[in-house]
C-alpha cells in the first residue's frame, strides 16, 4: 500500500513537472511569435503561478457551484452524515462539508485544497441506488482523495491545462492574423512557411499533450483511492458492489462537464460509440471500471 502511495506520488510530481514544461514551452512559442525571445517564458510562469494560486484558494467553491451542489445538514441527510462521520474517524481526517447534487445519475466527488478545507458531494441517484455498504465504499473512496491530497493535484493540473489551451488559442489567432513580427521579419518564402507549420503544429499538439498528462494523473489517483478507501471501510465487497452498479448504470450526470469530469468517482461523460466514443476513451480520466474491480478483488 505504502509502496503504491509513494510510487503514485513520484509519478504525479513528474507529470506535474511535465505539465509545467508544456506551459513554459507555450509561453516561449508565444514570445517567439511576437519577436519577444524568451520573454514569454517568465510571463507564462507568472500567469501559471497566479492562476494556480486562485485555483488553490477558490477552486472548490467554483466546482461546487458549477455542479449545482447543495450543502445538507445532518437532519436533512442523516444516513449520509453518519457514514461520513464514521469514515472520517477511520481515516483520521476532519469531517468535510457534505453536499448533495440533485441528479438522477449515481456518482460522487470530493474537492478542496486540503483535509481542513474539503467538501464531499454525492448525487441523489447515488443515495437512492446504493445500499449502506456500497455508499460507505463510495464515501471512503472520496475521503481517500481528500487525505491523499488528490483534489489539490487535480486542481493544479486543471488550471495548467486551462493555461495551455488559452495560450494555444492566442497563438493560433496570432498566426491567423499575420504570424506576428517574427514571421514578417523572416521575409516570407520557404522559411516563413516552415515556421508557420511548426508553430501551427505546436499550438495544436500542446493542448492535446497537456490533456493526456492530466488524464494520466487522474487515472493513477483513482486506483489508489479505491485501495485507500477500502482501508477505511475494511470491507472491499462494498466498493466492489458499488463500482459494479456504476458500471451497469448508463445514466448520464447532467450536472457534470468536461472540466469537472476528473473529480467524479466514475467518468460522468456519455460513452458514445464510434469515433467520438474512441475519442472520449483516449482522454478518459478514469481507468476502466472492470480493471478497478479486478484490483479490489485481489486485495
Amino acid at each position: 500500500m505504502w509502496d503504491l502511495y509513494r510510487k503514485n506520488t513520484r509519478r504525479s510530481i513528474l507529470l506535474i513537472a511535465g505539465f509545467v514544461l508544456v506551459v513554459l514551452a507555450m509561453g516561449w512559442l508565444f514570445g517567439y511569435l511576437f519577436d519577444g525571445g524568451f520573454i514569454g517564458v517568465p510571463i507564462a510562469a507568472v500567469v501559471a503561478t497566479l492562476m494556480t494560486w486562485l485555483s488553490y484558494r477558490s477552486g472548490d467553491k467554483i466546482v461546487l457551484a458549477v455542479s449545482r451542489a447543495r450543502e445538507v445538514t445532518h437532519d436533512q441527510e442523516p444516513r449520509l452524515h453518519n457514514i461520513v462521520d464514521g469514515l472520517c474517524i477511520a481515516a483520521g481526517i476532519p469531517k468535510p462539508k457534505v453536499y448533495v447534487v440533485e441528479d438522477a445519475a449515481p456518482n460522487a466527488f470530493a474537492t478542496g485544497r486540503d483535509p481542513a478545507h474539503a467538501s464531499i458531494a454525492v448525487t441523489r441517484g447515488l443515495l437512492e441506488k446504493m445500499n449502506r455498504v456500497e455508499l460507505e465504499g463510495v464515501v471512503g473512496h472520496e475521503l481517500a482523495h481528500v487525505k491523499n491530497r488528490d483534489t489539490l493535484v487535480m486542481a493544479v493540473a486543471a488550471t495548467l491545462l486551462g493555461i495551455v489551451v488559452l495560450v494555444s488559442d492566442w497563438t493560433l489567432r496570432a498566426m491567423f492574423w499575420g504570424g506576428g513580427r517574427r514571421r514578417g521579419r523572416d521575409g516570407g518564402g520557404g522559411g516563413a512557411a516552415v515556421f508557420a507549420l511548426v508553430g501551427l503544429a505546436l499550438a495544436i499538439l500542446m493542448p492535446i499533450i497537456a490533456q493526456v498528462i492530466r488524464a494520466t494523473i487522474s487515472r493513477q489517483r483513482e486506483s489508489l483511492a479505491d485501495v485507500s478507501g477500502v482501508q477505511y471501510t475494511r470491507y472491499p465487497p462494498g466498493l466492489i458492489s458499488a463500482l459494479e452498479k456504476l458500471r451497469d448504470d448508463r445514466t448520464v450526470v447532467r450536472s457534470a462537464s468536461r472540466a469537472t469530469a476528473a473529480l467524479w468517482i466514475e467518468s460522468p461523460l456519455q460513452r458514445e460509440q464510434g469515433f467520438f466514443g474512441w475519442l472520449n476513451r483516449l482522454f478518459d480520466t478514469h481507468p476502466p471500471l472492470d480493471e478497478r474491480i479486478k484490483i479490489l478483488k485481489e486485495i
